[in-house]
C-alpha cells in the first residue's frame, strides 16, 4: 500500500553501501523505521533529506506486520541547517528528540504529539528564536501530552487561584511540588508532601504564562538568563521523575543524561 506522512527525522544508521535506516515520528503512524535505498549516494534526490531533525513529506510502501517500511520517495519540509547552522540551536535540538526517541511509544498515531513535535522545530529553526526558552516550553508541553501537567494555576493541594491568593497573602514564594506536580501555596505544602523547591513568585508566573503560551509566542515572556536556567533545571527534574513511569529503568538512565546536559 503507498501511503504519505509528514515526518520527523529521529535517528540515521548506515546501512549497506549506500542506503540509510532511519527511525522517525510520523503523523500518521506514529514512530517508526523506515529504510531509504540509495540516500547516501549523492547523486540521490533523496540523499539529503534523511537527516536528524529535518522534517520532510515522504512517501511509503508501506505493509502491516513489517519491521522496517520502505521510502520511495520525499520532499524537505523543515531543516536546522536552514537557514543557517548554530550550535546552541543543534543542542536543543538533541535534547528534543532524544526525548522523543526514549519516552514516546512506537505504531501509535498521537497526532498532538507529532504536532508538538513539529511545530517546536519549526520555531527552534527560526534565527530569531531564544532556544532555551522553546526548550522550557516544550519539556512543559510534553510532560502534560503524556499526562503529567503540572498545576499551574491553583494550588495543587488546597485548589485556591494563586494569583487571588499571592495577593491578598503578599507572597514573594510559592513551592513547586514534585509530585503530585504544580504550584503549592507555603501554608498548604506541609512537611510530609514529599519532594518540593521553593521558587519566587516571578518564576511561578513565568511557568504559568509560559503554559498558556503559544509557541510563537514564547519569546513574549520575560526572563532573565538566571530564570531560564532555574526553570529549566526545574523542569528537568519534574520530567525526569514523570517520564520514569512510562518507559524502562535502561531508557531512564539516558533521558537524565538527555535531560542534565
Amino acid at each position: 500500500m503507498i501511503v504519505k506522512t509528514r515526518a520527523v527525522i529521529l535517528r540515521e544508521t548506515r546501512y549497506r553501501d549506500q542506503s540509510k535506516i532511519c527511525l522517525l515520528y510520523t503523523r500518521e503512524f506514529g514512530k517508526m523505521s523506515v529504510i531509504v535505498k540509495g540516500a547516501r549516494n549523492p547523486k540521490n534526490r533523496l540523499s539529503s533529506l534523511f537527516s536528524p531533525g529535518n522534517v520532510v513529506d515522504i512517501v511509503l510502501y508501506k505493509r502491516d506486520g513489517r519491521e522496517i517500511q520502505l521510502v520511495s520517495d520525499g520532499n524537505l519540509v523543515l531543516s536546522p541547517m536552514v537557514p543557517a547552522s548554530d550550535l546552541e540551536r543543534f543542542a536543543i535540538l538533541y535534547r528534543i528528540i532524544e526525548l522523543v526517541k526514549q519516552t514516546s511509544d512506537g505504531d501509535e498515531k498521537n497526532v498532538p504529539l507529532f504536532t508538538l513535535l513539529a511545530g517546536s522545530l519549526e520555531q527552534l529553526y527560526r534565527p530569531d528564536t531564544n532556544f532555551r526558552k522553546l526548550y522550557i516550553w516544550f519539556l512543559l508541553r510534553y510532560v502534560s501530552l503524556l499526562g503529567f501537567q503540572p498545576s499551574l494555576k491553583r494550588c495543587v493541594f488546597s485548589g485556591e487561584e494563586l494569583v487571588l491568593a499571592i495577593s491578598a497573602m503578599k507572597l514573594n514564594e510559592l513551592y513547586f511540588v514534585m509530585n503530585p506536580g504544580g504550584l503549592a501555596l507555603p501554608a498548604a505544602a506541609g512537611a510530609g508532601f514529599g519532594k518540593k523547591r521553593l521558587i519566587p513568585v516571578r518564576l511561578a508566573l513565568q511557568l504559568s504564562a509560559m503554559a498558556a503560551t503559544a509557541v510563537s509566542a514564547t519569546d513574549s515572556i520575560q526572563a532573565d538568563v538566571a530564570d531560564i536556567e532555574v526553570l529549566c533545571d526545574l523542569l528537568h527534574e519534574y520530567s525526569a521523575l514523570h517520564l520514569e513511569h512510562t518507559r524502562s529503568r535502561k531508557n531512564m538512565v539516558i533521558v537524565s543524561q538527555i535531560l542534565q546536559q
